[in-house]
């Protein structure tokens, strides 16, 4: 199988070292991923300029741009060409509910989707040492098929995994929760006059309702999660129409 990973932490990132090193046993794998940190990019793309790319060594590059832009550049130059799919990850540290939104590790999936192949995101909960990324990549290795099989053209996949040096034994398929923050911002100004603004604060404990990932997570079993790639509320419409007409008068 060719197999195209990116991620968002970095051509040099030991969760992406450690899933190319055991993918590489049995398969075709090629990296595209960032030359340095992307966290938080979402599904940036650079319109207004090139991407450089640099061949690290063979079949891994590393891109100037973000990694929606790593997963564009490698099937459109060419090289590798078309994969049979696109592994994102391992990702340090999760990517819960609406986490996702801002993601760029779930972006590389998600445009995978969008151009017609199979598209994974893969993170694990854990963000200092020691992180046990082995148990997902081999989980990973051994569920390819399956994992292919899964995916359809209308969502990608996303995948969290316990931070644990043990084997993965139980599976959830999963939705994302509504994960909230207790959002914070921490003022600095500058002797010149600027002010400047730190983002800090930590999650809520909330949305760890049964079925959700964050449940299955801190409940020590994988969360396997399909994420709709359509901008379109298909649910809604008809009560967003009758609001309408009524507050018109139509």
């Amino acid at each position: 199988m060719r197999i195209l990973l990116t991620n968002d932490d970095g051509v040099f990132s030991p969760g992406l070292e450690a899933l190319r090193t055991v993918l590489s046993r049995d398969h075709e794998v090629w990296v595209c991923a960032p030359d340095g940190e992307r966290s938080g990019m979402s599904h940036y793309i650079t319109i207004k300029g090139p991407v450089a790319v640099k061949e690290i060594s063979e079949r891994v590059m590393a891109c100037s741009g973000s990694p929606a832009d790593c997963v564009i550049v490698a099937v459109l130059s060419g090289n590798p060409g078309p994969p049979d799919i696109v592994l994102s990850g391992i990702n340090i540290g999760p990517n819960l509910g609406t986490d996702i939104i801002y993601s760029g590790t779930a972006a590389a999936a998600r445009q995978a989707a969008l151009m017609g192949f199979p598209g994974v995101a893969l993170s694990v909960d854990g963000f200092s040492d020691p992180l046990y990324f082995d148990p997902l990549a081999e989980f990973v290795e051994e569920h390819l098929e399956d994992l292919c099989a899964l995916w359809n053209p209308h969502h990608f996949i996303n995948v969290n995994a316990p931070n644990s040096p043990r084997p993965i034994e139980r599976v959830e398929i999963t939705h994302p929760c509504r994960r909230i923050y207790n959002d914070r911002l921490h003022e600095f100004r500058a002797p010149r006059g600027e002010t400047y603004y730190f983002m800090a604060g930590y999650p809520v404990e909330n949305g760890l309702m049964p079925g959700t990932d964050w449940h299955a997570l801190s409940h020590g079993s994988l969360s396997i999660s399909p994420i709709g790639i359509d901008p379109v509320n298909h649910h809604d419409d008809e009560a967003y129409r009758r609001a309408l007409f009524v507050k018109s008068g139509v």
